[in-house]
């Protein structure tokens, strides 16, 4: 119990921090929205709405940074995030719930495959280290190692341009209705199947590594031998004793993966034209949108917290000694 007290007061106090630093670093870049955005939409709003705008914003002058930072605590804990500046006048929590279930579906679920498949064919290998498997580690490593934006731009001039199988931009068919019918959801498929089989091939060589490692390091275990030992079958031992102590370290790093996945993939949704939250963060930015940003910002932090937390659970469970006092 101690254990889990200790790591929650911790999880507070990171949380304290990331949203101190969340406040802060949007201040810090230079630039006024509000000039930005009155520039944007000229003829629309006035250069006389400057002060007005200021406040609306919660960026008046005569406010002290220490009363807005206040204020910003008063919006979080109410579950108000403010009004986005590019989007005005839609609040910021319409802007991320729009987002939010399309990086998600797509990075969301690329990501526990190419987990899974990294996973289980790591294992293969690492159990059966020196056979032709290892082959495919080079293979793997080198798709992993094209920058990710070449990647896509080649999948899109292969797959999009020459042949025609799959389209080039969009999450969907825009001329369908979004429902949850069987036409739409396969047009959500359709569109993402490409930008999610280049997060796969690019992501999953890590996951392979990372445990074809961990295996050669655990089969020299004594409880491996004694497992052997027993005469228990290769399958039993290779997963129920060797798998399931060299998956710890993916666990943790599996848990950090799902908290990012809220943070989406900038470049796959900038190259896609895939309507996630990259794309927003990435439009946050260039206008200075303030709140926008600092939304994003807190969703991705909550996210990596809480997958932290359900992480060290995890790791609690699976592996006892790690709750034990040193």
């Amino acid at each position: 119990m101690r254990f889990f007290l200790r790591r929650f007061m911790f999880y507070v106090i990171t949380f304290w921090a990331a949203v101190t630093i969340n406040f802060l670093i949007p201040r810090l870049l230079p630039g006024d929205p509000v000039s930005a955005l009155i520039a944007k939409n000229q003829g629309r709003i006035s250069p006389d709405a400057t002060e007005a705008l200021r406040a609306l914003f919660g960026l008046d002058q005569d406010v002290s940074l220490w009363q807005q930072y206040l204020d910003y605590w008063g919006l979080i804990l109410h579950g108000e995030l403010g009004i986005s500046f590019t989007y005005f006048p839609t609040p910021v929590t319409e802007v991320i719930q729009q987002a939010l279930p399309w990086t998600i579906g797509l990075v969301g679920i690329a990501t526990i495959i190419s987990f899974t498949i990294g996973t289980l064919i790591g294992t293969g290998i690492g159990w059966r280290r020196g056979t032709w498997a290892d082959s495919l580690l080079p293979i793997s490593t080198f798709f992993s190692s094209v920058p990710y934006f070449w990647l896509a731009l080649i999948a899109i001039s292969l797959f999009s341009v020459t042949l025609g199988w799959f389209p080039a931009s969009g999450s969907y068919d825009r001329s369908l209705i979004p429902t949850w019918s069987w036409e739409f959801v396969g047009s959500v498929i359709y569109y993402g199947f490409l930008p999610a089989m280049t997060i796969v091939i690019s992501s999953i060589a890590g996951w392979i590594l990372g445990m074809r490692n961990m295996m050669v390091t655990v089969s020299s275990e004594d409880y491996v031998t004694v497992a052997q030992a027993k005469g228990l079958s290769e399958r039993a031992v290779m997963f129920g004793y060797a798998a399931r102590n060299a998956v710890l370290p993916q666990v943790s790093s599996f848990a950090l993966s799902l908290g990012f996945i809220v943070g989406g993939t900038l470049v796959m949704e900038i190259v896609f034209s895939y309507q996630g939250i990259g794309y927003f963060l990435f439009t946050a930015v260039a206008a200075k949108d303030y709140p926008l940003m600092q939304g994003i910002f807190l969703v991705i932090t909550l996210a990596v917290l809480f997958a932290n937390i359900v992480a060290d659970f995890v790791y609690g469970v699976l592996d006892p000694r790690t709750r034990q006092e040193g």
